[in-house]
């Protein structure tokens, strides 16, 4: 073997210096049972309707067997064939086996990390690692998620994503940021189990439960909605319909108190020494939420209307890198308004609320149009039934009509708009009011809208487009004069353009801005 240039005769070659390879790791082992206790579940009701309908038939049980063999199969490969590491620059997770997927996220690029334990996780202390990049409205570029580590391996890869490094005023080289007490905003309070039942979550589980159902029922052949539908219309019954009505609302108002503790209880808020708020909160399947400071661009103050109707409110973060799935974005439960202003205030750092403003009201012309928006539909319902359904069948959507123009006019008052140094704050709808206070540095372009009924009322809804949260928050039936000046006025220069004339503005202003 002959000796490398420079390197005296008989004296091994010196080895090359390398960086040491990060180590691929597996997710834990006790996922094998994990997976097939969570997706056994799911699959629960089919399986037994193939063991216990029939005449025992052989084929029953061994088809719920090879369904067993499957699942099993299928958790065992999914582990052997996925792994993932962590290096300085990406994480990566390499997962599939007839289809191999290679995702690698940058770290540069992480926004969130979540992390979640469903029931079957935390029996074998287990947690899911979201990993997010913000980019919640593509598709398949949201990050990924490693499924699942132990409790304590997620908190501490938590901690390691989104660590942050500053620069030493003395000497400018990296330092890791000096480790602080966490500072509690808010935390659960039993009190707050009084808004449960105005949140009509019961009445949301009822909907869910009895769908699935159908759906069960329907693939065995039977169909309750549609013979319970033929049964109300041959023997249409005031009683029955009354009876049930009320024994659904006490239904829902019995479910929605344990439904709210299954959600929040353990609720937590914090502030991080490094810079990021922390939500934690759920009782069998639990939630933990890391929301990155720099990136919330404004708060949003929802009041669905039997909750604002008990003084309570629930607060959701305008902050880029979380999308609403699953209300990652929620900072606080249904709560006291006072409490959901307390925490607005703590987590944008001011001393006033910016939804508590004073809001601009809205023309005259816009209570017209939110009546007619509201009433209309219900009377084209009215006539048509008057005209093709049984005689009963009418007076049901006849008797909605006033509530639907109080839903109208309430509609109206929750409009307004208001605009300080920061801020531009926009409050609307009636059913869930949505009062947001968006960052005017976070607006990046406005949407113009004036249909056809707006232009003949002088109306028109504007909207401001950000990075973060929905992407575009509305004043909705604002004047056209009011409504530019104050778009001008948020993001002076921006809008200024498309000032022309009001009948060229909704067009130029769709296509460039």
């Amino acid at each position: 073997m002959s000796t490398p240039p420079g390197v005296p005769a008989g004296l091994p070659a010196a080895p090359e210096l390398t960086e040491p390879v990060p180590e691929w790791h597996r997710l834990n082992v006790r996922m094998l049972l994990v997976r097939p206790l969570n997706e056994g579940i799911a699959l629960l009701v089919p399986i037994a309707v193939l063991l216990f309908t029939g005449n025992g038939e052989p084929w029953r049980l061994g088809a719920s067997g090879v369904t067993v063999a499957l699942i099993l199969a299928v958790s065992y490969f999914a582990w052997r064939t996925t792994k993932y590491r962590i290096t300085d620059e990406k994480v990566e997770l390499h997962t599939g086996l007839l289809t191999r997927k290679q995702l690698a996220v940058p770290r540069d690029r992480i926004r969130t990390v979540d992390l979640t334990s469903k029931p079957g996780h935390r029996i074998f202390g287990l947690s899911a690692v979201r990993i997010g990049t913000g980019q919640q409205h593509t598709e398949g570029t949201d990050g990924l998620t490693l499924d699942a580590v132990t409790s304590e391996e997620a908190a501490r890869l938590r901690q390691l994503l989104l660590r942050k490094v500053v620069a030493s005023q003395a000497t400018g080289e990296p330092r890791a940021a000096v480790e602080q007490p966490s500072q509690v905003i808010s935390q659960l309070d039993l009190k707050w189990l009084r808004f449960a039942p105005l949140s009509l979550s019961g009445l949301v589980a009822i909907g869910a439960v009895f769908g699935v159902l159908s759906n069960y029922a329907d693939d065995l052949g039977l169909h309750p909605v549609q013979d319970l539908w033929e049964w109300l219309f041959s023997h249409p019954s005031v009683t029955f319909i009354g009876g049930a009505v009320i024994a659904l609302a006490v239904l829902s108002l019995v479910l929605s108190v344990p439904l709210y503790v299954l959600q929040f209880w353990n609720y937590r808020l914090t502030r991080e020494p490094n810079g990021t708020l922390h939500v934690q909160r759920g009782l069998l399947t639990t939630r933990s939420v890391t929301v990155e400071e720099q990136r919330l661009r404004g708060v949003d103050i929802q009041e669905p209307l039997l909750v604002r109707a008990g003084r309570g409110a629930k607060t959701v973060a305008v902050t880029t890198g979380l999308g609403t799935k699953g209300e990652s974005n929620l900072l606080l439960p249904p709560a006291p308004l006072a409490v959901a202003h307390q925490v607005a205030r703590d987590v944008l750092k001011v001393e006033d609320d910016p939804t508590t403003r004073k809001l601009r009201r809205h023309p005259f012309a816009a209570l017209r149009r939110s009546v007619v928006r509201h009433v209309l539909p219900w009377a084209v319902i009215t006539a048509g039934l008057a005209l093709w359904a049984p005689s009963w069948a009418w007076p049901i959507p006849a008797v909605i009509i006033p509530f639907a123009a109080l839903v109208g006019w309430d509609n109206y008052r929750s409009l307004g708009n208001a605009l300080d140094e920061h801020y531009l704050v926009t409050r609307n709808n009636s059913l869930v009011r949505s009062t947001v206070a968006l960052q005017r540095t976070g607006i990046i372009g406005w949407r113009i809208r004036r249909s056809f009924f707006q232009r003949r009322s002088g109306l028109m809804t504007i909207g401001a487009t950000t990075a973060a949260g929905a992407g575009v928050y509305h004043v909705t039936d604002v004047g056209e004069t009011d409504g530019l000046a104050l778009a001008d006025a948020a993001v002076p220069g921006l809008l200024r353009p498309f000032l022309v004339g009001s009948s060229t503005v909704e067009g130029q202003a769709e296509r460039n801005v």
